[in-house]
């Protein structure tokens, strides 16, 4: 049993590290997962049991050794603990695409980091993995996300009625997708 998730290559920004996950995140990545602010908008409820850390990490970490998921801790520059996560995920090499997520714990919202940290993930995705084009599927209600993701340069393209039933409640979903070319660096 590993007690990383594959390596991924360190990207800094100004403020930020994007580094491997480690074993030792797996309480943050509890903490951020259980938490229910952060987890508002995501397609499956808040984690109630540390072991659903646990699942994540090994899952993680299957997809990771098969280069289909490329799964970023994020930390300060200055620091090492865990506070969000940046992933480019369901990564196709021939059709040269991904779908990307972010999670960023909520104390440490409304600063930036979300956005130098995406940035630097699509950048190694466009650059390293020669990706084309990267997908994003975003609850319209997180109108945040949405605007995060449009300053980048994501282009909305479509709409999905009722796509997720998460805590007894149907979301929809925005589906955004960013072509290589547009990426505001």
């Amino acid at each position: 049993m590993s007690d990383s998730l594959s390596a991924v290559p360190l990207l800094q920004t100004t403020r930020l590290r994007l580094r491997t996950i480690e074993r030792s995140d797996i309480d943050a990545i509890y903490r951020l997962h259980s938490d229910p602010r952060a987890m508002r908008y995501w397609s499956f409820s808040a984690w109630t049991d540390p072991q659903q850390a646990q699942d994540w990490f090994e899952q993680s970490r299957h997809y990771a050794e098969r280069e289909e998921s490329w799964p970023w801790g994020l930390t300060l520059i200055d620091a090492d603990e865990l506070i969000g996560i940046v992933t480019l995920f369901a990564v196709n090499r021939v059709q040269r695409r991904s779908e990307v997520g972010y999670q960023l714990h909520p104390s440490y919202w409304g600063r930036g980091y979300a956005q130098e940290a995406l940035r630097a993930a699509l950048a190694y995705g466009f650059d390293a993995l020669e990706l084309n084009r990267v997908e994003a599927d975003i609850d319209p209600r997180n109108q945040a996300s949405c605007r995060l993701v449009e300053r980048i340069g994501f282009q909305r393209e479509g709409y999905l009625r009722e796509r997720w039933h998460v805590n007894g409640e149907i979301a929809d979903t925005a589906l955004y997708g960013l072509l290589a070319r547009e990426f505001v660096r």
